[in-house]
């Protein structure tokens, strides 16, 4: 066992009211590290438990096995801090792995991370992109706004070096602000995120698995569909939905996403199109010639995204429910 292992087992074995005396001369830095040993520790048994107090020249008695978990670290924390520094706390260890704010971010999912980015200022997206790995950090910059980008990029160039006031309130504001509300997002419905799970799969996985899951549990699989948000369901914007989602998507997305769409679909397109637009996309799904189903599908799925993204901004709305009939 690690270091920090043992401690969190001799911690444990202690019990709540005499790990508590001890949290409460510990510094921030070694309870939080202490904190995230014990909640990662998971079963430990009696002999390992007996071996680590023997170190210690301490008698257990029959101790048993110990389980070291989040609620059990949660509960000896609350001893001894404050509740919202406790909150704090077990946000830190249960989010991505990482043992600083910047190693986190570094293990978080680039999509989530530039939405969240594009809302602060050019000045502090270029202080976080600064400090994150370099493939991270340009995974990130391609899916910023163009414009916002450039100037992320400019600041980047210019930066001098970064007063530690600053950079310890950027990493407070990202602490408290976004990687709070990704810990408490990651409790989401189990069902809700299996269905963003299968929008990302391409066709012949997703109807795989879902068919495999329909054998198992056909509750789980209708509600995974219910919650999906495909393609074929851009049939169900409105007309000024279709014109703005027309407005920002890459031509050349679009005609690769219609290559493999229904007749119904290319039809609903063609229809918000000016007659030489839709005339021109025509030739150039003609002209296209064969391609791979994983282009098809990753062309479908950037524009599925663009129109959630426009859908949380408020600029097209997506009508509930589905249409009963499924689209070939």
């Amino acid at each position: 066992m690690t270091g920090p292992q043992k401690a969190a087992t001799l911690m444990l074995a202690l019990g709540e009211e005499q790990a508590a005396k001890i949290f409460g001369r510990l510094h921030e830095d070694e309870i939080r590290d202490l904190s995230l040993a014990m909640a990662a520790l998971g079963n430990v048994e009696a002999e390992m438990v007996e071996e680590v107090v023997r170190q210690f020249r301490t008698q257990l008695g029959q101790a048993g096995h110990l389980v070291g978990s989040y609620e059990s670290t949660e509960r000896l924390l609350l001893k001894t801090l404050p509740k919202e520094r406790v909150m704090q706390i077990m946000e830190e260890i249960r989010g991505p792995a990482g043992r600083t704010m910047w190693d986190k971010l570094g293990n978080v999912n680039e999509a989530v991370l530039a939405n969240y980015l594009k809302n602060e200022y050019p000045q502090t997206v270029s202080v976080v992109l600064s400090k994150v790995r370099p493939d991270h950090a340009a995974r990130v910059l391609a899916l910023l706004p163009e414009g916002f980008a450039m100037e992320v990029v400019m600041r980047m160039l210019r930066m001098e070096t970064v007063q530690k006031e600053a950079l310890e309130g950027v990493e407070r504001t990202l602490r408290m602000e976004f990687m709070s509300n990704l810990a408490r997002g990651s409790r989401r419905d189990a069902h809700e995120v299996m269905a963003e799970i299968f929008n990302n799969l391409d066709r012949a996985a997703e109807g795989r698995i879902l068919a495999a899951l329909e054998e198992r549990s056909r509750e789980s699989a209708e509600k995974i569909r219910a919650l999906m948000f495909t393609f074929d369901d851009l049939q169900r914007l409105d007309t000024q939905g279709v014109q703005a989602l027309l407005r920002a998507v890459p031509k050349d997305k679009l005609t690769l996403a219609l290559k493999g769409a229904s007749e119904t679909l290319r039809d609903l397109f063609f229809r918000n199109l000016s007659e030489r637009a839709s005339k021109l996309l025509k030739d150039d799904l003609a002209a296209l010639g064969p391609v791979k189903l994983r282009d098809v599908d990753e062309a479908q799925a950037t524009i599925v995204a663009m129109a959630k993204d426009l859908a949380a901004q408020g600029q097209i709305q997506i009508a509930d429910g589905r249409d009963d009939e499924m689209v070939a």
